[in-house]
């Protein structure tokens, strides 16, 4: 199982901006595909962006153009910067490792509010 620990989150204005980090604790990370996932308040985990161990991303149609994934292997952390934020993209904020053959790990969370 991969340890996975996220930092970075807070209170924030609208408008504003955070970049949230996720360590992990795995040797072979640079193998590994990673993702932001969040969490509202009465509502379903959902992803937020994605970057395979290539490179490639993906994001949620509603962060496209205001967040950025990105990945460090030799620090084995990946990043997301979130830029122009909104009351809505309010949630705990989650980081989470794939790779075949394992079981997904998630990161403990980190909250991020924005409001005035």
């Amino acid at each position: 199982q991969v340890q996975l620990v996220e930092s970075g989150g807070g209170l924030v204005q609208p408008g504003g901006s955070l970049r949230l980090s996720c360590t992990a604790s795995t040797t072979a990370f640079r193998f590994y595909d990673m993702g932001w996932y969040r969490q509202a308040p009465g509502k379903e985990r959902e992803l937020v962006a994605a970057i395979t161990s290539g490179y490639g991303t993906n994001y949620a149609d509603s962060v496209k153009g205001r967040f950025t994934i990105s990945r460090d292997n030799a620090k084995k952390t990946i990043y997301l910067q979130m830029n122009s934020l909104k009351p809505e993209d309010t949630a705990v904020y989650y980081c989470r490792s794939d790779i075949v053959g394992v079981n997904p790990s998630w990161g403990q969370g980190t909250q991020v509010t924005v409001s005035s």
